[in-house]
């Protein structure tokens, strides 16, 4: 079994307004009467990996949380594998049990063992069987180098170990789509090379993913596209190399010459 098991049945598909997975169109989205997401286009390939960059407040989180239907959109549409899942008849429940999503702060449930905390969905929401869900959350954390820790508190854990697991606890229900949020910038540097490798794997599995980072070394490595958000739109898009190296937007250069400045690129 891969980190990715994909076999998890699809439903049958309606029309997609784009190629790929994922399809955003026009996507809108306003705080206060302040736009975040202001007419968003974005497609997402079937296995590809998209990173998004851009600086604080420029819509990264915002969108990823409208994808997970986290965040109700104001106006435009989110098809995944060709359904509307922006359709106010959709189960939006339904719709998260092939989005996986991994936010910065881990949201482990401290109270709960590290097994419990990975097999309480598949168990109350789903309704598995147990011994099925436990092998399978066991198996994960053996990928990923944590099965001594099953029955550890997450206090008991480094910040790098939490995020694994909370990485594995998306997993677990073999999601289509994976959506990463700043899944790095809460650990101290010398955790950080654990979480990146644990999305390399991911990555190699063929797993389809969206994550947001200010990490450009690390979405240089792993991303097959970048796009940079700029007022609540993708602004440039293209091969990591193009838009880190040759930016054709001056707000992208604008942009990347601060992170240069600030020595993370």
């Amino acid at each position: 079994m891969t980190l990715t098991d994909q076999s998890a049945q699809r439903p049958e598909p309606t029309p997609d307004p784009g190629p790929g997975l994922l399809a955003c169109r026009g996507l809108r989205k306003s705080f206060a009467g302040r736009p975040v997401l202001d007419g968003l286009d974005l497609d997402v390939a079937e296995h590809e990996v998209v990173a998004l960059i851009g600086a604080s407040g420029s819509g990264k989180s915002t969108l990823l949380r409208c994808l997970n239907l986290l965040e109700e959109i104001d106006d435009g549409t989110i098809h995944l594998d060709g359904e509307h899942i922006t359709d106010p008849r959709i189960d939006p429940d339904l719709v998260r049990r092939r989005i996986g999503i991994v936010f910065q702060s881990y949201n482990l449930f401290p109270h709960l063992r590290v097994l419990e905390n990975i097999t309480l969905a598949p168990l109350r929401v789903h309704r598995r069987d147990r011994a099925e869900a436990e092998a399978q959350a066991r198996e994960l954390l053996d990928r990923v180098g944590l099965a001594e820790h099953a029955q550890a508190y997450p206090d008991r854990l480094s910040g790098g170990q939490q995020q694994r697991v909370a990485i594995v606890r998306a997993l677990v229900n073999s999601p289509r789509l994976m959506l990463l949020d700043e899944v790095t910038s809460a650990l101290d540097p010398e955790l950080v090379g654990e979480v990146l490798s644990l999305i390399r794997d991911l990555k190699a599995d063929g797993m389809t993913m969206v994550l947001a980072t200010h990490e450009m070394g690390f979405a240089r490595e792993v991303a097959d596209r970048i796009c940079f958000l700029d007022g609540g739109r993708v602004i440039e898009q293209g091969p990591p190399e193009r838009v880190l190296g040759e930016p054709t937007e001056p707000r992208t250069r604008q942009f990347l010459r601060r992170i240069i400045e600030a020595g993370r690129l």
